[in-house]
């Protein structure tokens, strides 16, 4: 996520770093440098010059440029404006007293709103919403059926009416269908087009006035950078949306749409989308979205992904044993697969604190996982249970189980015995309730 723009930043920033003490002139210059990396990544350019106006007023003061560490004084004031930048802290949704709430999904064709609706009901439902979704979009061909596919998968009742029918009218009858059912949050996805039109704006007025959602969320492709602010400043003209939920940020996303869309439009961000899966949304947390770009990582999401994922009670019994027992490959196996719940390594790796580069060295392939799952469960359960057994007929029975090699089983096996020492010398040492789990 923004690695281009993380890169180029911290090139500016290792200057400010490695110097004892800074001129005017010197911090002038990395503004001046840092102005033109967030134009190369497609901010608004009116956006930049407030903020790096904002920030050299503060940086070239005197407490700044004669503390000790001026280098990291810039730091923090850009990362403070950054922060601000993007609406300082995440906006809750509002939901209604008397349910069903209402959330309006509103976007270009090809922003992605139908996999937002089905996500978005998805994150809702793990936080203890009974969600419905529906079919508006009676011009795109296909769309009605796509959102039913996702229903069906999720389990999520969605409603939808022919072609012919009237989107307000669907609203209408969706609203009314919710109510039956008891579902207390309606999520509509609306039509798009692949550029703003009368007809779409008025349809879409039509059905703001008729329901009075106490949410319209405009879906914006993040990867389209200033096109996408542009979109949403028409938009905020007909509809004065709530919020904003942007997409494909998992793709190679510039950054500008992020850190101009809440300065431009006064409407917050509040949900980013980091993947293709249906569980692949985040609320937008501005302090922490720009620890990430600043190359700092996102310890306090990673932490509450951890916290999700992993199951206490199976975490309390795994210590326990291990003092007992030692650790054991179907131990292996579980922690792998509690560390697939937090989501796409990749993302998760752009969590942590460092260098993109020596980021981008840690990078996992997730088919080894996949690879690591087969190759176990395809021992029996005493191969799991007493490793040491496993000879060189065994390792060939377990690698055409797996659809592996012998070398696959073999360097399976040798990062297993290397873990297991590592976990028995932490229990001698007492330190096994501080193993950070999932490994």
């Amino acid at each position: 996520m923004f690695d281009a723009l993380t890169a180029r930043l911290e090139g500016v920033f290792k200057k400010l770093r490695g110097r004892g003490k800074l001129s005017e002139s010197e911090v002038k210059e990395a503004l001046r440098e840092i102005r033109r990396v967030l134009l190369e990544a497609d901010v608004n350019y009116k956006v930049v010059k407030e903020f790096i106006s904002r920030v050299e007023e503060r940086a070239v003061g005197e407490t700044v440029l004669k503390s000790f560490t001026p280098g990291q004084q810039v730091i923090k004031i850009v990362y403070d404006e950054l922060t601000h930048l993007m609406g300082d802290s995440a906006k809750q949704m509002t939901f209604s007293h008397l349910p069903p709430t209402v959330v309006m999904l509103v976007g270009l064709q090809g922003s992605g709103k139908t996999t937002t609706a089905a996500k978005l009901a998805t994150f809702l439902r793990s936080r203890g919403k009974s969600p419905m979704m529906a079919a508006v979009d009676v011009r795109r061909p296909a769309a009605a059926e796509q959102l039913q596919v996702l229903g069906r998968s999720l389990n999520i009742p969605v409603y939808w009416e022919d072609a012919k029918a009237d989107p307000v009218d669907i609203c209408v009858h969706a609203l009314s269908e919710a109510k039956q059912k008891g579902c207390d949050l309606l999520i509509l996805d609306t039509a798009g087009r692949l550029h703003i039109d009368q007809e779409l704006m008025e349809e879409l007025v039509r059905i703001k006035q008729r329901l009075q959602p106490q949410e319209i969320l405009l879906v914006a492709d993040g990867m389209t950078g200033q096109d996408a602010v542009n979109v949403a400043q028409a938009f905020l003209q007909k509809l004065d949306f709530t919020g904003v939920v942007l997409t494909k940020l998992d793709g190679d996303a510039r950054g500008g749409a992020a850190l101009s869309i809440k300065a431009v439009t006064g409407k917050p961000i509040k949900f980013v989308g980091i993947g293709e899966k249906t569980d692949a949304l985040e609320v937008f947390h501005p302090d922490r979205m720009a620890s990430r770009i600043l190359g700092m990582g996102d310890i306090a999401s990673l932490a509450e992904k951890a916290q999700e994922a992993i199951d206490l009670e199976k975490t309390e019994q795994l210590q326990k044993r291990l003092k007992k027992e030692g650790f054991g490959l179907e131990d292996f196996l579980d922690q792998l697969q509690q560390l697939k719940k937090m989501g796409p390594l990749e993302h998760l790796l752009g969590m942590l604190p460092g260098p993109r580069k020596v980021i981008k060295n840690l990078q996992v392939d997730e088919n080894d996982i996949t690879r690591i799952e087969a190759v176990i469960n395809s021992m029996t359960r005493q191969e799991r249970q007493t490793p040491h057994i496993i000879d060189g007929s065994r390792r060939r029975r377990i690698a055409t189980g797996s659809g592996t090699s012998v070398q696959q089983v073999n360097s399976l096996l040798k990062q297993f015995q290397m873990m297991q020492k590592m976990v028995k010398s932490m229990t001698k040492a007492g330190g096994i309730n501080k193993i950070p789990l999932p490994f």
